[in-house]
C-alpha cells in the first residue's frame, strides 16, 4: 500500500471527523478539539494529530489518524497515545502501527518518561500491536468504555534513552 503518515493540517480536520464518526470504537470528540490539536499549544500540554493517507494525486484518501499528548516539560513529561482510528478497509495493513510509531517517535524526541494508553479489553489485535511496540499492561478500569461497553486495559511504555557513547 502506498501510505504516507504526516502531521495533520487544518484542512485535514473535516476528514478526520468523518473518519472518526465511522469508527465505532473512536472517542468521538468535537471538531473543535481536533482543530485545537493543529493550532496553538496549551501551556504545559502538547498535542499531536497524525494522519495516514494512501493513494496518489486526486485519489488520496485519509485512512487513519492518531492523537498524542504530552503533559509536562521536555525531558520530564508523560506521554499518552490518546486515540488511534483506522478505517476498516485499511486495518491489519500496518496503518495503525505506523501511526502509533509516529506518536511514539514524537514522544521520544521530547524525552518523556513514559507513554501510556488505554485500550478496550476486547481489542485483542490492538493489544497485540501495543505489545509489539513495547507497551506492557499495568492495570485495568472496569466498565470504562460505553457504546459498546467494555473494560479498559492500561498500558505503558517506558522511555529508553539511547546508550551513551
Amino acid at each position: 500500500m502506498n501510505m504516507v503518515v504526516r502531521r495533520a493540517r487544518s484542512e485535514d480536520i473535516p476528514g478526520v471527523v468523518v473518519l472518526e464518526r465511522g469508527v465505532e470504537e473512536a472517542p468521538h470528540w468535537a471538531e473543535a478539539e481536533y482543530a485545537a490539536m493543529v493550532g496553538d499549544a496549551m501551556p504545559g500540554v502538547r498535542r499531536l494529530l497524525m494522519v495516514a493517507e494512501r493513494g496518489k494525486g486526486a485519489s488520496v484518501e485519509l485512512v487513519g489518524f492518531a492523537v498524542g499528548k504530552i503533559i509536562g516539560p521536555t525531558g520530564n513529561g508523560l506521554g499518552e497515545l490518546e486515540s488511534v482510528a483506522v478505517v476498516a478497509s485499511a486495518r491489519r495493513s500496518g496503518v495503525g502501527g505506523a501511526l502509533c510509531e509516529a506518536v511514539i517517535d514524537w514522544c521520544d524526541e521530547q524525552e518523556i518518561e513514559a507513554v501510556e494508553l488505554e485500550v478496550r479489553s476486547k481489542s485483542e489485535g490492538a493489544i497485540a500491536l501495543y505489545r509489539r511496540l513495547g507497551f506492557v499492561a499495568v492495570g485495568s478500569r472496569k466498565g470504562y468504555y460505553r457504546d459498546p461497553a467494555d473494560d479498559a486495559v492500561l498500558m505503558s511504555r517506558v522511555y529508553s534513552p539511547p546508550p551513551k557513547k
